[in-house]
């Protein structure tokens, strides 16, 4: 983007983002509640005392001592926790203001926008008279956005009502509307008075597939179809939606085969509301004769099945239905209101019987149990399944015909996965084949992790020629990636398998996670050793003639893959396979960036333009030996250092007793455990990306997205090489959009918060080394860069990141005294830990990306 581009961008986001919420801030002032008015005048008094203090050096509990000893003269500590408790309450509610002025402000900011939109696209197309190959493309390209109910999106249906109507309100500058508006917030609760389960996690996005996507996602397939000159276009496959809420058990052990069959349910009766509220408003249009029956018939079906989940209304039933109507209105009545019509058809087409593809995801680990103990209680072994060799192991999975019951089965997990893989037919035949298809195994490192769900799906009743599920391996450590070029030529080789895949039109998904990958191996090496990886799977695939299809498991900040998706899609190389782009949507990422409908269209686009881009413009991203082989050097440097972190006696004890990692688990925020197993002792193969990552977050260390990276270019400094640094950072896309994602964390950071950790007798040299790397990959990213400030050439994203910050900066400080006094054995401990759990929540809807 110009200067000047980015100028008007900034004066536009000043004027409908800055001062708006100025103004509407101030109505806070004015709410007629008791116990508040003090609070609300003083949180100013306190973001200026927390500010200064902080960079004077100042202990949280210096700054909030002083602040209760002069400026509200409470002496009392209990006075003082429920003094702190309303400050909480008060932050998290401006921080859902400025979540809807923000959002509300979308489409005045994109006009002074560089990124590129389908309409964009297509004007480019124009004067590169690239039609035909565009036209090409599009027929077969598509997206798939996967949205999961990981502990981090936890806004309630009415909260999220209150939001989409302040958004309304800012437009139209309704003030008295948004004061009454902002009394409803003031009294609405923003946190669940008890643990979500799966079903209400789930039932939660559900929620906004229908009151957002639904429309959305009609809306972009309209415009590109009006827009693209191809008559026939007909590719309803365009832009996916996936779903893993109800059918991750890996990232939720307490989801079972009854919440998967409730969720798929619950999908399915969700979009017959959807249609069936659409063929009301066209009833009103349509109120010719000859059409009666017809939409009668459909609308009486259609409002039975979005209540009773026994009674099935088929895809080919509504569309033939549809049709029938279709061409009685063309016959008779001169096709008035086709084309609305014509979008109900479209829709139907593009969402069938299931909305949103369900799939199901497990730890390899569960698979292995399973395989384990239904061979022991056939006879193929004693006791494990190491008494098997390859060979004889492999003929029971392929060639053994067993039938299971899960009765017969004392653990658990192995009778919910017998009942779960059983089940999946007819959850296929109630919301069709794209209900629910594809199988993700986390932790793959072989090739039993696919061939053992294969082997279950034969077990469990399914005929080898009928079994409709793409089985995808999900490779996310270290070793995991560097085994995947071998697993998959060894899955290819075997005829069963092969076979399969023929009868799976020779696609194969594949997933790599960015989250523990980058937990594992540190920010550089995780996102360098993925892109080899797809390289490396993109040419095994197709020398075996098989159309290779990434899926990146990306969390929302950029220490979990996350950052500027376009940037990140768009840098990809020629040797990435390109047939699909599909990615997760984790957390409160499906909110702030997909949470309005024109936020998702914009982002939506994006994904597909970055996908696109390289057709229309022929610049395929090439990485030279020569670059290849700095990056594989800086990459390592900065891994040492990360391992070294890693390594040290203070690192899970700092995250333990200096962090709110502990605390994931307490807040009513999601309903799955803070960490994998049940371990006394904590390990970081146990722990959650989610909890890792946000802990570091709230500490204001993001250290996950930064860690190794000052270390590795200082070292490349001291061998005067730095030009090399910089020249990768101008010429090498895939190099640049990780440092600028990397400085993203950087400018999040704020050590001051936690400077007070520095005299600590136990942590103190630990912070120290946190500190000394912050320090040195801000300094080293600037100046290879050529930057002069974090974020230089997105002004505007660093005006938002400011001014978040600033909100929350009071809560931070809360949050970190309430820890100090935890350690110190309080007499009021349970009310110290009660302050963390809560201000989690302000703190990580304010980042947005923070988990």
């Amino acid at each position: 983007m110009n200067s000047v581009q980015q100028a008007k961008r900034l004066e536009e986001f000043k004027k409908s983002v800055t001062n708006k919420f100025n103004i509407y801030n101030s109505l806070f002032l004015t709410l007629p509640y008791r116990h508040i008015e003090n609070v609300i005048m003083l949180v100013p008094l306190l973001f200026d005392q927390c500010e200064k203090g902080l960079k004077d050096g100042k202990t949280p509990q210096e700054i909030l001592d002083t602040f209760f000893t002069n400026f509200v003269e409470i002496k009392d500590e209990r006075e003082r926790l429920d003094f702190m408790f309303r400050i909480i309450q008060y932050v998290e509610r401006q921080v859902v203001l400025y979540d809807s002025v923000e959002d509300a402000a979308f489409s005045k900011l994109q006009e002074y926008s560089n990124s590129l939109s389908i309409k964009d696209y297509f004007e480019l197309v124009d004067q590169n008279k690239n039609w035909d190959k565009i036209a090409k493309k599009l027929s077969t390209f598509s997206a798939r956005i996967v949205l999961t109910a990981h502990p981090t999106q936890f806004y309630t249906p009415a909260v999220l009502d209150i939001i989409s109507k302040m958004q309304s309100l800012i437009n139209e500058d309704e003030v008295n509307e948004i004061d009454v508006t902002l009394q409803q917030l003031g009294l609405t609760s923003l946190i669940n008075a008890k643990k979500p389960t799966p079903l209400d996690e789930a039932k939660n996005i559900i929620y906004i597939l229908r009151h957002t996507y639904y429309d959305a996602i009609g809306e972009l397939f309209q415009y590109v179809k009006s827009n693209i000159r191809a008559e026939d276009f007909s590719n309803y496959n365009i832009m996916k939606l996936g779903f893993w809420p109800g059918g991750d058990r890996d990232g939720n052990p307490f989801v079972t085969a009854e919440i998967t069959r409730q969720v798929a349910d619950e999908l399915r009766l969700t979009l017959m509301k959807c249609y069936y509220n659409e063929l009301k408003a066209l009833r009103k249009k349509l109120t010719f004769k000859n059409l009666q029956q017809d939409l009668t018939g459909l609308s009486n079906k259609l409002y039975r099945a979005m209540f009773d989940a026994k009674f099935i209304i088929g895809y080919p039933e509504i569309i033939e239905s549809l049709i029938k109507i279709r061409e009685t209105l063309n016959e008779d009545y001169h096709g008035l209101y086709l084309d609305d019509l014509n979008i109900l058809i479209d829709r139907v087409h593009i969402f069938k019987t299931h909305f949103a593809t369900l799939d199901i995801r497990q730890d390899h680990s569960k698979h292995y149990l399973t395989v384990e103990s239904i061979l022991k209680k056939n006879g193929a072994i004693k006791e494990n399944i190491e008494e098997l060799s390859d060979k004889e192991l492999i003929k029971w999975l392929l060639e053994k015909d067993l039938k299971l019951n899960p009765k017969d089965y004392n653990e658990e997990i192995v009778k919910d996965t017998i009942t779960n893989i059983q089940q999946l037919k007819e959850i296929q035949s109630k919301n069709g084949e794209e209900g629910c298809n594809r199988y993700i195994i986390s932790n793959s490192e072989d090739i039993y992790a696919v061939l053992f769900v294969f082997g279950l799906f034969r077990w469990c009743g399914w005929e080898e020629k009928d079994i409709t599920f793409d089985i995808v391996p999900l490779f996310e450590t270290m070793k995991g990636m560097d085994a995947s070029e071998e697993v998959m030529q060894t899955l290819f080789d075997n005829p069963s398998y092969r076979a399969h895949l023929e009868r799976r039109r020779n696609d194969h998904t594949i997933m790599l996670g960015f989250s523990d990958g980058t937990k594992d191996g540190g920010y550089l090496k995780a996102n360098w050793s993925i892109l080899k990886t797809k390289e490396t799977l993109s040419k095994v695939c197709k020398k075996n003639g098989i159309r290779a299809m990434f899926f990146d498991g990306r969390g929302g900040p950029p220490a979990r893959g996350g950052g500027k998706t376009h940037r990140f899609y768009a840098a990809q190389t020629k040797d990435v396979a390109n047939h699909e782009i599909q990615l997760t949507i984790q957390g409160q990422t499906i909110t702030s960036t997909y949470g309005t409908k024109e936020q998702f269209i914009h982002n939506a686009e994006q994904l597909l333009t970055a996908g696109l881009s390289n057709n229309l413009f022929g610049k395929e991203h090439v990485i030279s030996t020569k670059e290849r082989k700095l990056i594989e050097e800086l990459s390592e440097l900065s891994f040492a250092k990360y391992d070294a972190l890693k390594k040290h006696e203070k690192f899970i004890p700092y995250l333990e007793n200096r962090s709110t990692l502990k605390y994931y688990t307490k807040a009513n925020i999601g309903s799955r455990p803070g960490k994998r197993g049940s371990k006394k002792q904590l390990e970081l193969s146990d722990l959650r990306a989610i909890s890792f990552v946000g802990s570091w977050s709230q500490l204001k260390q993001n250290v996950p997205g930064y860690f190794g990276l000052g270390s590795a270019i200082e070292a490349f400094r001291e061998q005067g090489r730095l030009k090399e640094v910089k020249k990768l950072f101008k010429e090498v896309p895939f190099f640049r959009a990780l440092m600028m994602n990397s400085m993203m964390s950087l400018a999040k950071t704020n050590f001051e918060l936690t400077s007070y950790m520095r005299e600590d007798k136990e942590f103190g040299e630990f912070w120290n080394i946190l500190h000394d790397e912050y320090q040195l990959s801000k300094k080293m990213l600037l100046e290879i860069s050529g930057h002069k400030i974090l974020m230089e050439d997105e002004a505007v994203s660093r005006e938002s990141v400011k001014i978040r910050e600033k909100i929350v900066l009071p809560l931070l400080v809360i949050q970190q005294n309430a820890l100090y006094h935890i350690t110190q054995n309080s007499e009021y401990k349970e009310l110290y830990e009660k302050i963390v759990t809560r201000s989690l929540y302000g703190n990580i809807n304010a980042s947005r990306n923070s988990a």
